[in-house]
């Protein structure tokens, strides 16, 4: 859409994020995470993965509706170009082009920052979330069954992933 503004995250994006994330989590569809997160752990989350990993915004009528992120895969040096990613759009922006358009933003990020592979889980159901990824370039690379428990039930999760900049490229 043409109303959105694009941008890296803030420190005084932090309680708009925590509210959109806070909606994944209270959903049960998008994460094992069951805590809400207020803007002090977004904040947090922020210094913590500084300039290296970057979080984008979209913003739209001056209000932030849709947040990606990207995180740490492994320590492990051979894995210093690959980063796990998530996004999340506030329930009322679902289905108008801001999750897609955050997470280009941060495909084009991570590529600038030197990534190879954005890589990310997600449930099964979670269908919107799976369209999102194949229409932005990722593929289902398999499936981690019983990945983990929430509220008592074992999850499945769908792997994804995208190659990035000279690793992206067909020989």
């Amino acid at each position: 859409m043409n109303d959105n503004i694009v941008r890296l995250a803030r420190r005084d994006d932090a309680a708009a994020i925590a509210h959109i994330y806070s909606q994944g989590i209270a959903e049960r569809v998008a994460t094992f995470e069951t805590a809400p997160r207020s803007a002090t752990d977004i904040v947090a989350a922020l210094d913590e993965r500084g300039d290296r990993y970057p979080t984008v915004v979209v913003e739209r009528a001056g209000r932030v509706v849709a947040a990606a992120w990207a995180g740490l895969y492994r320590e492990r040096p051979c894995y210093a170009g690959v980063a796990e990613f998530s996004v999340y759009v506030e329930r009322a922006a679902r289905g108008s082009g801001a999750g897609r358009a955050a997470l280009e933003a941060l495909i084009v990020e991570c590529e600038r920052r030197g990534f190879w592979k954005l890589v990310s889980r997600i449930f099964p159901e979670n269908t919107a979330s799976r369209a999102l990824c194949r229409r932005v370039g990722f593929r289902e690379v398999g499936v981690y069954r019983r990945h983990a428990q929430l509220d008592g039930v074992w999850r499945d999760c769908v792997i994804v992933e995208r190659l990035l900049g000279e690793a992206g490229v067909e020989e």
